[in-house]
């Protein structure tokens, strides 16, 4: 297998030019599991380590190697083992904060092209959390296509088609059944050589028995589900990508309780498109679409054009993209004030010294 069938391209050949020259390897992280990293050259597998020096500078978890990261590494002589120095810039990343009140990145999946975000026609659906997962996955620079899961149990399915598709701009939507084989064709045309998807979505929806059943066979493990509440158990623990053997890959993602926004507001206008022209026809260029006067948004909302469950969506995803940037301006801050008090020390400590 070449590097090309991995999804090496003149993007990242690009930025490891430099790193040939000094006889360093690039590999591609396929497993990721609580800070143990696999990585393969198409040829062979190699279990990885961080060096020291990259731990030091890193800024911060979203830094670290991820599933699907290109890294720059030195092999070990006569050991399927390597050292990772440092990781190759990302053409897509899809992330989300971590959770708690640190401020910080985590990066689910890197260098992918297509995000399938994964849904169950069950009790799991929810457009407000497609919403969700359809603005981060925009903000990944990745193309996101929503899959409507477990037709074989909804009696309304083509009306929960047509509820996404509204919500869903510019975006493939598809229903089908993992269990029954149905519906599965499509997805093919996304898995090409050289080609990375990812599966997203809550435990339970069904990520592992789509990739099986595209497959072909039982790879990945899979719970039964509980018909209270349609939850699902975490089947899969890690991150994962797998390489099909008729070409394309695959990452298998644990299922997410809770996705927080990470990034600016990109993604969110790219998500409520509608909104977001609706709101350069208001009167006032800064209207807040509450009480203002001329608001084309609240005007959709009182003749039915606008869903007012979406405006509300949009208003708290606004909000906490605004709550993130506070806290990163702030971290900002905090680490700059740090960096400054260690130069004052170190500038105290020399004049001491000359004394």
């Amino acid at each position: 297998m070449q590097l090309a069938d991995l999804g090496w391209s003149p993007f990242f050949e690009s930025y490891f030019e430099e790193y040939r020259i000094k006889d360093f390897s690039a590999l591609r992280i396929v497993r990721v599991n609580r800070g143990n990293f696999i990585a393969t050259n198409g040829v062979g597998d190699f279990s990885c380590e961080v060096t020291g020096k990259f731990s030091f500078k890193s800024e911060g978890k979203g830094s670290f190697p991820t599933v699907g990261d290109w890294v720059v590494a030195s092999e070990v002589p006569n050991e399927p083992k390597a050292m990772i120095h440092t990781v190759l810039p990302r053409k897509s990343a899809f992330s989300r904060k971590v959770a708690g009140q640190i401020s910080d990145e985590q990066v689910i999946a890197a260098n992918i092209d297509t995000v399938f975000i994964v849904t169950g026609l069950d009790q799991n659906f929810s457009l407000r959390r497609i919403e969700r997962y359809l603005s981060v996955a925009w903000e990944s620079k990745a193309v996101p296509v929503v899959l409507l899961n477990k037709s074989d149990l909804c009696q309304d399915a083509e009306a929960k088609k047509r509820e996404v598709e509204s919500i869903a701009f510019g975006v493939d939507v598809f229903m089908l059944s993992a269990r029954q084989q149905s519906g599965m064709g499509v997805l093919k045309d996304y898995i090409k050589t050289g080609k990375t998807v990812a599966f997203i979505g809550s435990s339970g929806v069904g990520k592992s028995t789509i990739i099986n059943a595209l497959l072909g066979t039982n790879r990945l493990e899979v719970n039964e589900v509980s018909e209270l509440g349609s939850r699902g158990r975490h089947t899969t623990t890690f991150r994962e990508l797998i390489v099909f053997p008729a070409g394309g890959m695959v990452i298998d993602t644990p299922g997410m309780r809770e996705i927080q926004v990470w990034g600016d507001e990109t993604g969110l206008e790219q998500a409520f498109d509608d909104i977001e022209e609706l709101s350069k026809s208001c009167r006032f260029k800064d209207c807040a679409h509450e009480n203002e006067p001329g608001c084309a948004v609240q005007e959709a909302i009182k003749n039915g054009s606008l869903d007012p469950k979406r405006f509300e969506s949009y208003l708290k995803l606004k909000r906490e993209f605004a709550y993130l940037a506070d806290r990163q301006t702030m971290k900002a801050s905090a680490i700059e004030k740090a960096r400054w008090k260690d130069i004052s020390k170190y500038a105290k400590k020399l004049k001491k010294d000359k004394l």
